[in-house]
C-alpha cells in the first residue's frame, strides 16, 4: 500500500508540470525545519495556479535517518492569497498529508503508528516573480509541531524565451 501510495504521488508530481499552460505551473524545492523534533528535512514542491488567488502545491517532504525522527510525508496543500504587500504575497495554507514514519518504533510515543495522517496549517509569504523564494511556517494540528520552510519555485515559461516573446523576467504579471 504505502509504495503504491508513493509511486502514484511521484508519477503525478512529476507529470503535473508538463500538462501546465505557460506561467499557471511552478515547481521548486525547500529545506525544513521542525522545531519540536529539531529535525532538518527537503521537500518538493510543484505548485499549480487556478487563478490569481489559489493554487494547489502536491508536495513530498523528508526527514532523513540523521534526524531523531526519520519520516516522510506526501500531500497536498492549498494556498490561499490573503494580501500583498508592494512585491511580497502573504498567503494561507492548509495541507493534507500521508506520513510515513520510518523510526516510530523507536517513538517513546505512546501508540505510534509507521502510517498517519497529517494536516498542517500555516501561512507564508512570497515574491511575485518567475523565480519565486518563500518563507512557510506550518503548524501540525494532529502531532502539535511547528516546521518552517525555506526554498524557491520557478515558474515554468515566465520571463521570456521562445514560448512568451518580448515577456521581462522581472514580473509574472498573471500571478
Amino acid at each position: 500500500m504505502r509504495r503504491s501510495v508513493i509511486i502514484v504521488f511521484i508519477t503525478s508530481f512529476f507529470l503535473a508540470p508538463s500538462t501546465g499552460i505557460s506561467q499557471n505551473v511552478g515547481i521548486g524545492g525547500d529545506v525544513l525545519y521542525n522545531f519540536e523534533t529539531n529535525g532538518v528535512g527537503l521537500g518538493l514542491r510543484a505548485s499549480i495556479f487556478p487563478n490569481k488567488k489559489l493554487s494547489f502545491t502536491p508536495e513530498f517532504s523528508y526527514y532523513p535517518g540523521f534526524n531523531q525522527v526519520q519520516e516522510l510525508f506526501i500531500g497536498v496543500a492549498a494556498e490561499y492569497k490573503v494580501f500583498r504587500v508592494n512585491n511580497f504575497n502573504f498567503y494561507a495554507i492548509g495541507q493534507l498529508a500521508y506520513n510515513d514514519w520510518i523510526s516510530y518504533k523507536t517513538s517513546p510515543e505512546i501508540g505510534a503508528k509507521p502510517n498517519n495522517l497529517d494536516l498542517e496549517l500555516g501561512g507564508g509569504v512570497t515574491t511575485n516573480k518567475c523565480l519565486r523564494p518563500f518563507l512557510e511556517w506550518r503548524y501540525n494540528a494532529i502531532f502539535r509541531e511547528a516546521n518552517v520552510r525555506l526554498g524557491l519555485l520557478y515558474i515554468i515559461g515566465c520571463g521570456g524565451g521562445t514560448s512568451n516573446p518580448g515577456r521581462s523576467s522581472a514580473d509574472c504579471p498573471t500571478f
